[in-house]
């Protein structure tokens, strides 16, 4: 697959940089393709539950902005997203070294946008799928200031 052009990379990057917890969760995004982008969170105690797993709310933030940032790579330069709704499912418990959140775009619309999420945990060079879901998004005009 090859990478996003320049200017899409640059925008991308830019809004991920204005995320405010995307930051506070210590968040990276890793990837960016046309329609596909890879977010990596490290394992760190801040992002961990009672039992020592990765919290499912961070699991569940990852998942979202791989998923909204895949969508806006296939928006109009002076657009922004926001998104309407989503799902996911845990499927097994989050450890590992990292989590690695990977939104995929199934269907791009005018409007709104349906993407894939997966998320897994990496441990070495073992990669397991921890969750899956799916979500809708909406293309608006980008605000001056975002």
């Amino acid at each position: 697959m090859e990478e996003a052009e320049p200017d899409v990379q640059a925008r991308v990057r830019a809004s991920f940089e204005r995320q405010g917890l995307m930051e506070h969760l210590g968040a990276q995004l890793t990837r960016i393709y046309p329609g596909c982008v890879h977010i990596e969170l490290p394992r760190r105690p801040e992002v961990t539950q009672q039992h020592g797993y990765f919290h499912a709310g961070a699991t569940s933030a990852i998942a979202d902005s791989a998923g909204g940032y895949a969508a806006f790579t296939l928006f109009a330069p002076d657009s922004s997203v926001l998104t309407v709704e989503y799902k996911i499912n845990l499927l097994a418990p989050a450890e590992g070294d990292y989590l690695e959140a990977v939104g995929t775009v199934l269907k791009a619309g005018r409007t709104l946008t349906v993407c894939q999420l997966e998320v897994f945990a990496v441990e070495g060079d073992r990669r397991t799928s921890i969750a899956t879901g799916q979500q809708t998004l909406i293309q608006i005009a980008a605000r001056p200031e975002h």
